[in-house]
């Protein structure tokens, strides 16, 4: 086999600048500067460097920036938010003997919101062929941290059954189906209005989450995967047998976990991991899996993108570079 491109792409000019969006401080939506002279990342010998044609916005993007997480997420400014990217091979580290300059790639990373992204090789997915750059843009953040939820924090398995709170968010429907591929019976769980739309997901059952009531006449399940937390997880754990998982991935009161020991309690981060990426993607570009994509904005919008998603409204949105 052939040596592979190391080098830097000779198009592209030593300490030349990029555009990308950064903030200083924390604020508002206002504070994201569409910034068109940031340093290009430097390139490790294990990475590779991806001319991003899209990313994402993720909720932990504009909640960081609101200062909302900065106990347990400090940053340091001047910060490029965002964690997903699509887009192609423009350098190869060193020591990576997979990739090659001109592969179209999809990946979980870091400082996203930027024309160039640097991240490990070994994290990154390839493109499947026929799925459209932008649209890809969406899945890595939601895909994983619903995927890990199920099968690394969950431990689904074919047969049991399983409580998805959020199911009509994104991260939710990518557990929802983690959980159908694992064999699960799934029950969605949403609030009262959004009954109707729930009944379209590829689930054996729907629940309104906002009535106790109903709730309750679930009786005793296997597994929740909780996106919601927060008051209602209490009532969700009561759900729980002994020996069950509670599975969470926003925040539950202190002490929550505690008043439950018989119940596994575990919260997910999404960590990148390029098969299940690739395989989500393959399932997103063949219909067996469905994220809504509400919006594609440029770049230089990521403020008006901000402002959107934090007043609530269905789907992604996906920023593009061009």
């Amino acid at each position: 086999m052939g040596e592979y491109p190391r080098a830097t792409d000779p198009a592209r000019k030593e300490d030349s600048a990029m555009k990308a969006i950064r903030y200083y401080e924390y604020g508002g939506p206002e504070v994201l500067r569409y910034d068109q002279d940031v340093s290009e990342p430097a390139l490790a010998r294990d990475a590779l460097l991806i001319e991003a044609e899209a990313t994402s916005v993720n909720p932990h993007d504009w909640k960081a920036r609101s200062g909302a997480l900065r106990a347990h997420f400090p940053i340091e400014f001047p910060h490029i938010p965002g964690f997903d990217v699509s887009g192609i091979v423009r350098a190869v580290g060193k020591d990576v003997q997979s990739f090659r300059i001109g592969d179209r790639v999809l990946a979980m990373a870091k400082a996203t919101y930027a024309e160039l992204v640097v991240t490990a090789a070994a994290t990154v997915a390839r493109l499947p062929e026929g799925l459209d750059p932008a649209d890809a843009a969406a899945l890595p953040t939601v895909v994983l941290t619903g995927d890990q939820l199920i099968n690394s924090e969950l431990k689904v398995t074919a047969g049991q059954t399983v409580l998805v709170t959020g199911a009509l968010g994104s991260v939710g429907r990518a557990a929802i189906h983690a959980a159908n591929t694992a064999g699960a019976r799934v029950i969605a769980g949403v609030r009262g209005r959004q009954l109707g739309e729930a009944a379209a997901l590829q689930v054996a059952g729907s629940v309104a989450i906002d009535d106790a009531d109903e709730i309750a006449t679930l009786g005793k399940i296997d597994a929740v995967a909780d996106m919601i937390g927060r008051d209602l997880a209490p009532s969700l754990l009561a759900l729980v047998r002994p020996g069950g998982h509670y599975g969470y991935a926003s925040r539950i009161p202190d002490g929550t976990a505690e008043r439950f020991p018989d119940v596994s309690v575990s919260r997910v981060f999404g960590t990148p991991n390029a098969d299940t990426l690739y395989r989500f993607a393959e399932d997103f570009r063949d219909g067996r899996f469905s994220l809504p994509i509400s919006a594609r904005m440029p770049l230089h919008d990521a403020g008006e993108a901000h402002a959107r998603l934090a007043a609530g409204g269905g789907g992604k949105i996906v920023l593009t570079m061009r």
